[in-house]
């Protein structure tokens, strides 16, 4: 007996052949697959190609960055250590290190209470102090610079110094306040109730309940008050200009392209040490800048 298999006809080339209508769908999302790419390797090519400049003039002999050559014949590491052994540069570098960093932690530590008040307490005057603050933003420090100098050098003689920078962030910044503000109004109130109803206090509930859910913002806060120290040129040319001693990076950068205004590979590689720690400060807390920044504009 024997017992017959049936086999299942294969399909037609009619039937395995796309329709035009899947044809068209297919060229369409490839022909917009390369232009979103070309369009993002463009933009890219754009903002990093400068800094690869900057870092092969860096890496030239003297003679050789006086040319329109685009890559070293020799690659001269030593432009670093000649630039790290002129007069001043680890003097400076000392000096934006301090600026950025005591300014960057006391900037941190007077926002966070007063944005926590604006965010979580209701008393009257809550929405005129917000105001107050958005006009602090909105105020260039350009219009003040006069009278702050007047009291800084004049009644303070603390003019050579970056103290007359360092110590008003010790009162809080109008940006830090308000970013924060709008971080910590998407922590729910739950939490700060709850902890309010076991006993914990104000202090004891931003401490030990808010801060460690706000992570991401002071994180933003943070970098963008760091990059703002580290990038100043304006105030350590008003305040310190006299002094060499207390020049911040930005400024002696200026004095050293003088010196050196015909050593272009000795400026690249200066210019390439000063933003260098800002490159990697960013790459490494890149999560947290951009996570902080997104949410802080969920609610207003």
């Amino acid at each position: 007996m024997t017992t017959a298999t049936a086999t299942a006809p294969s399909p037609s080339p009619a039937q395995t052949a796309a329709s035009p209508a899947e044809k068209r769908a297919r060229r369409k999302a490839l022909l917009h697959w390369i232009a979103v790419h070309s369009l993002g390797i463009a933009a890219a090519l754009f903002f990093v190609l400068p800094f690869v400049f900057v870092f092969l003039t860096s890496l030239m002999s003297d003679e050789q960055a006086l040319t329109r050559d685009l890559t070293p014949n020799s690659w001269h590491w030593d432009n670093y250590v000649r630039v790290f052994e002129t007069a001043g540069f680890l003097t400076w570098w000392r000096n934006s290190l301090l600026y950025a960093g005591l300014g960057t932690l006391l900037v941190v530590v007077s926002s966070i209470p007063v944005a926590y008040a604006l965010a979580k307490f209701r008393f009257r005057g809550r929405h005129l102090s917000l105001l107050l603050v958005i006009a602090m933003m909105m105020l260039p420090p350009q219009v003040v610079i006069i009278p702050m100098y007047l009291f800084w050098a004049k009644q303070m003689d603390l003019s050579g110094t970056l103290w007359p920078l360092i110590v008003p962030m010790a009162f809080g910044d109008a940006f830090a306040v308000f970013l924060l503000r709008q971080f910590l109004l998407t922590i729910p109130n739950e939490y700060v109730e709850a902890a309010r109803i076991d006993g914990c206090g104000e202090l004891g509930t931003l401490v030990r309940v808010v801060l460690p859910m706000a992570k991401p913002g002071i994180a933003a806060v943070a970098l963008f008050q760091f990059f703002y120290c580290w990038n100043d040129y304006f105030g350590p040319q008003i305040y310190a200009s006299e002094n060499a001693a207390a020049w911040t990076l930005s400024y002696g950068l200026e004095s050293f392209k003088g010196a050196h205004h015909t050593d272009w590979n000795l400026t690249m590689a200066a210019t390439v040490l000063v933003m260098a720690p800002v490159i990697l400060v960013f790459f490494f807390a890149q999560k947290a800048f951009v996570e902080g920044v997104t949410l802080t504009g969920v609610k207003g």
